[in-house]
């Protein structure tokens, strides 16, 4: 990283971990730019210099909450050999994480921001690529798909690419696995099923679509 760089990150640590202390003590909803501001030690005006808006700079706080889940992933593929198991463990792991933190996950992958989702996450990881951790193939890539949406089809791609899935099945089978996650996720921020609940739930139905849709020679 060059010194300007370096200067830029310094700053927005500064206003990223004065986020998180309030994420802790109040929750994700109630950070405000003044709030922000004030732990950080810093006038409001000079967090615009740093992000584009509150969305953004809430992105960016939770996105420290999802290190935990892109660190767990190698161990949770460490013994997947084919893409329809690494699709199947990746909504594991995310699921197990997700559901633990419904309110930083959901700040992150169905946030109102003014450019694509992708751009944002694009920028953390230049400034934070430790964050990253090492990947499996294709999974990298996947962590920096501009959507929920966009992030299943990368591994559904796989999928298809080794025989698993047929092309025409790819689509339905995203989008139903989106559809109950999103639905689920909204269920634990509402406290109307457990974290393990909704975990056992995800799973339980994912593997469900995918033994309709799976190609029989494939077994």
């Amino acid at each position: 990283m060059d010194n300007k760089t370096i200067k830029k990150r310094r700053i927005m640590t500064y206003f990223i971990e004065a986020a998180n202390e309030i994420i802790k003590e109040e929750g994700i909803n109630s950070i405000t730019i003044r709030k922000v501001a004030d732990k950080a030690g810093f006038n409001s005006a000079t967090i615009y210099n740093y992000f584009e808006n509150l969305d953004h700079l809430v992105l960016f706080a939770a996105m420290k909450h999802i290190k935990e889940y892109a660190l767990a992933l190698p161990e949770y593929l460490h013994n997947v050999n084919n893409a329809l198991d690494r699709f199947i463990k990746v909504w594991e792991c995310f699921c197990y994480y997700s559901f633990k933190e419904p309110e930083i996950y959901y700040a992150i992958f169905f946030a109102n921001l003014d450019k694509d989702l992708s751009d944002y996450i694009g920028d953390y990881y230049k400034l934070f690529p430790e964050e990253l951790g090492i990947q499996p193939k294709g999974v990298s890539s996947m962590l920096l798909r501009h959507d929920i949406y966009d992030r299943g089809m990368a591994l559904v791609e796989e999928c298809i690419s080794e025989g698993f899935i047929e092309e025409k099945d790819a689509e339905p089978l995203n989008e139903m696995c989106t559809l109950i996650y999103e639905g689920l996720l909204q269920k634990v921020i509402r406290k109307k099923v457990s974290p393990d609940e909704a975990l056992e739930k995800t799973m339980k139905y994912i593997n469900l679509i995918v033994e309709m849709l799976i190609k029989k020679e494939s077994f």
